[in-house]
């Protein structure tokens, strides 16, 4: 398997679907509403409403279930949104990269708000909301998609333990995202023991997993915001696929689904709507590769 395709995620996994491609598990970090202008036509978190961002993504992942075997999973990161009266001013500081406008891959700067002067998305009187109401994206996605026959299994608290500090005086400073764990099916394919954890005391075996990881945030160098680190997406795949299965993530952006999901011995398949992403996707690949064939070539042979 081992691609990456560009365009529209959902035309692509149309496509996929009456091919026969099947992917055994989907892991993803879609666009955060209204947080980003990616520069891009088509892209997904620019929506008026958050009612408009939830339905784009409910098809998103209609698509996902299609060409995900039965007993698949998804493992869904989403962070939230603030409402502000006049713009967009009021934004998730954890991910930003840089005020209202993103550098992009090719070093160009994207202004958030280039369009119209302001962000739209989230005015609060536009999509009838109170100035600094916190929206509640991740808890409206997951129960639309639980409305529309994903089975709603877990949220995973993402601790972070270096979160991007915030100016704000009347609440706390954010620091967790949400992984939803969500089946396909009521009976799904799950490997707890490759994800147990320490236990608390040294003559105890391993545990189960709890809900919160701490995991602290990485930057990747040449990539966009808001990039995925390897050390919480690895679990996911351990937990929702074995060796050689296909690893799907539909936003793949740097790559970083591709990469662990070769270093843990699966294949993986990706969509990205922007094509100045597949340089980064590429190097980060053929290093993941590098790096694995050094490590084998000095494994010892095996004693005949």
């Amino acid at each position: 398997m081992n691609r990456i395709e560009f365009g529209d995620c959902r035309e692509t996994m149309r496509r996929w679907k009456e091919q026969g491609v099947q992917a055994q598990m989907c892991v993803t970090s879609p666009p955060y509403f209204g947080l980003r202008d990616y520069g891009h036509d088509g892209q997904i978190g620019l929506e008026q409403t958050p009612n408009e961002y939830i339905t784009a993504l409910v098809d998103v992942f209609r698509c996902v279930r299609d060409v995900l075997a039965d007993d698949g999973t998804l493992w869904l990161n989403i962070g939230d949104s603030y409402a502000a009266a006049r713009g967009g001013t009021h934004q998730p500081a954890e991910t930003l990269g840089g005020g209202k406008s993103g550098r992009m891959p090719d070093g160009s700067i994207v202004n958030r708000d280039r369009c119209a002067g302001y962000n739209p998305t989230r005015n609060a009187a536009a999509i009838g909301l109170k100035h600094k109401d916190l929206i509640g994206i991740p808890w409206m996605l997951a129960f639309a998609l639980r409305a529309d026959g994903w089975y709603l299994r877990q949220d995973i608290i993402w601790s972070k333990p270096n979160p991007m500090p915030e100016s704000v005086r009347d609440r706390c400073t954010k620091a967790h995202e949400y992984i939803f764990l969500l089946s396909k099916s009521e009976r799904y394919f799950f490997n707890g023991t490759a994800i147990k954890e320490p236990s608390i005391s040294e003559d105890a075996p391993p545990r189960n997993r709890r809900s919160v990881w701490n995991v602290a945030t990485r930057p990747y160098k040449g990539a966009h915001f808001a990039t995925f680190p390897p050390d919480l997406i690895e679990p996911c795949i351990l937990a929702g696929s074995r060796a050689g299965d296909v690893v799907l993530d539909p936003f793949m952006g740097s790559g970083t689904t591709a990469q662990v999901a070769l270093e843990r011995g699966r294949q993986y398949l990706g969509c990205e709507l922007n094509e100045d992403y597949g340089k980064l996707q590429n190097e980060r690949v053929q290093n993941t590769i590098g790096k694995l064939e050094k490590i084998h070539s000095q494994m010892p042979l095996p004693l005949c």
